[in-house]
């Protein structure tokens, strides 16, 4: 058995050196956005404060947070803080709302994306001669290349089949034997669905390790897709503001949470409503500044995502704990704040029905009311009997441990549709345009 790629000396480094390293980088950061970014020497001018004010890490809180609607108001390439003929390549979000974020990266950049994601992938169990699947999407998505590039970076072998055509790509990690695989984890579902239809056993796989990311999933979840495909699942996190994936990533020997790569990206947790600072162990929203980036730079951005900073296991650097909400991910029904990852804990302790589900929002004269669509899993689809029995305890969970009522409809196998990338999880058709 080949040994695992050896880590870099920065993870193993002392928080004092990490610390000392972090506020040097991050006056670099401060002053390279405010020299050469007039929208973040405006936005530092209105707040009255200097990146020489910056003395401390602690200091970073006197500077403003940067919002998607940033980016969005200086579509397409407002934000950039280096000449156009630096930019080597520019990727941006899908933009289903409003106009996408745009993002640039310098060819340092591009290097230092590539590192981390070797170093995420390093830290998921990879070894020589591993063979990596990508099923992310390539293109203006951050994922596929991201993935790619980083991959080669780590030395090993790249696979870039993009999302879709799930046939083949079954077929090609049956005939190509892959020893990870890097997609979102609701399209690992479809791939093990597809396994089965081919009377494949998902276990029986070449796949040892999947590196699933770009969307919130739970520990739960994790449990049912290492069960079924018989692999590691670690979590991967980004998002194309910050980078990319690769910001942080789980250690495939502790599966705690991913670790931040605090030598590129600060981060802090804020509560999401007074934007103050809140220790490590509070729960609140994640912001990151960059420490490296140059085409870039992004300033305490809010990514929305919710979560808690916890002390570093396998790394000295600081985990977060694993995202399984964003606070623009929240239904308020009825005065209830519910997170689609609390439906879909209690999904998965229903092992006749599968784990592919859609929320759907819609108003009963003033009244929110909530449907819950969900299929059976493929054996046992005939059993009329136990498939209400799960719809009645479904229905009475999410009553019980969240506190709104759904109206559960069992549709018949793969009648959820499926997602190539992010799964669409909830359809509010509460407000329509």
């Amino acid at each position: 058995m080949t040994t695992p790629l050896p880590l870099e000396p920065i993870e193993k480094a002392s928080r004092d050196e990490l610390a000392a390293l972090q506020l040097d980088r991050l006056k670099w950061s401060l002053k390279h956005a405010y020299q050469n970014s007039p929208v973040y020497r405006r936005k530092f001018d209105e707040a009255g404060v200097h990146p020489d004010d910056l003395k401390s890490l602690a200091d970073l809180a006197r500077f403003p947070f940067t919002t998607k609607k940033d980016l969005r108001d200086n579509y397409p390439f407002g934000m950039f803080a280096v000449p156009q003929e630096q930019v080597s390549r520019i990727h941006a979000s899908s933009g289903t709302t409003g106009k996408p974020t745009v993002v640039g990266y310098t060819a340092k950049d591009i290097d230092t994306w590539a590192n981390l994601v070797a170093r995420s992938i390093r830290a998921a169990g990879a070894r020589r001669g591993d063979k990596v699947h990508v099923s992310y999407g390539y293109g203006l998505f951050t994922g596929g290349l991201g993935a790619h590039y980083g991959a080669e970076r780590a030395g090993l072998t790249v696979i870039p089949f993009g999302g879709g055509q799930t046939e083949k790509q079954v077929q090609l990690i049956q005939d190509f034997r892959p020893d990870i695989i890097m997609v979102t984890p609701s399209y690992m579902l479809s791939i093990a669905d597809e396994l089965e239809r081919q009377g494949i056993d998902p276990a029986s796989s070449s796949l040892r390790i999947g590196i699933f990311g770009a969307e919130p999933w739970t520990n739960d979840m994790r449990s049912a897709i290492q069960k079924r495909m018989g692999i590691s699942a670690v979590d991967i996190y980004g998002l194309s503001e910050v980078m990319g994936p690769g910001v942080a990533s789980e250690c495939v020997e502790t599966q705690d949470g991913p670790t931040i790569w605090e030598d590129h990206f600060y981060p802090e947790i804020i509560d999401p409503e007074t934007g103050e600072v809140l220790p490590d162990g509070e729960f609140g929203e994640l912001v990151f500044t960059s420490l490296t980036k140059e085409a870039l730079p992004i300033i305490r951005y809010r990514t929305r995502d919710l979560t808690r900073l916890l002390p570093g296991t396998a790394r000295t650097m600081r985990r977060m704990e694993k995202i399984t909400g964003r606070s623009d991910d929240m239904m308020i029904i009825r005065g209830v704040n519910v997170f689609p990852t609390q439906i879909e804990e209690l999904l998965l302790k229903r092992a006749v029905l599968a784990p592919h589900y859609q929320i759907i929002l819609t108003k009963e004269g003033p009244l929110d009311v909530m449907t819950l669509n969900v299929e059976p899993c493929a054996e046992s689809a005939p059993d009329h009997a136990a498939l209400d029995s799960a719809k009645v305890a479904l229905a009475y969970d999410i009553k019980a441990l969240i506190g709104v009522t759904a109206i559960v409809n069992v549709l018949g196998v793969n009648g959820i549709e499926r997602s190539v990338g992010k799964a669409r999880r909830v359809v509010d058709r509460r407000n329509p345009a």
